[in-house]
């Protein structure tokens, strides 16, 4: 498990993993329910190497776990590559089903074809928007598609339809 030392490296980790599931763990040193799950934790690494573990210290990074809407503790999100974020939820020791399900359920083999997606685009504004943060984000820019001009000059008939049908049609209002 590798811990996380700024946004910054929550973003590239999670950006750089590719299709490989990453298993963010927030949690705090003083949170019991974090201490006791620890070490189920640890295991179910050792026991999933193609399952990239990352941990977010809440006590060190309160303003970052803020910005990402994380309000209880222990805290698990999932990512995998172009999908992005697929489940998160709090888990302790007696709900530790949960989490093994997740990681049966996200674990599979998989590849695909788009980019990496990472965090959510209003979680990367979220935390750019935090002063605390020395974390910057320009949002991608959204392209507007233009719709081409339809001509009102010269009406195309409907094949199966007569000029009389045609003019009977637009004389009723349809």
């Amino acid at each position: 498990m590798r811990e996380i030392s700024s946004a910054q490296d929550l973003v590239d980790s999670l950006t750089n993993a590719g299709d490989k599931l990453v298993v963010v763990d927030f949690f705090s040193p003083g949170c019991g329910g974090c201490k006791a799950l620890h070490p189920k934790i640890c295991q179910l690494a050792e026991q999933n190497p193609d399952v990239q573990f990352l941990q977010v210290n809440y006590e060190e990074h309160k303003s970052m776990c803020y910005s990402l809407g994380v309000h209880v503790l222990p805290f698990f999100r999932f990512y995998r590559g172009a999908h992005g974020r697929v489940c998160s939820f709090s888990c302790t020791n007696a709900t530790i089903k949960k989490f093994r399900d997740a990681l049966a359920k996200h674990s599979p083999d998989r590849c695909s074809l788009r980019p990496t997606k990472g965090l959510e685009e209003k979680e990367l504004v979220a935390l750019a928007a935090n002063k605390e943060l020395d974390f910057s984000y320009t949002p991608k820019a959204v392209p507007v598609e233009e719709e081409a001009p339809v001509p009102a000059s010269n009406p195309v008939p409907h094949p199966s339809m007569s000029a009389n049908d045609e003019k009977t049609l637009v004389s009723a209002g349809r």
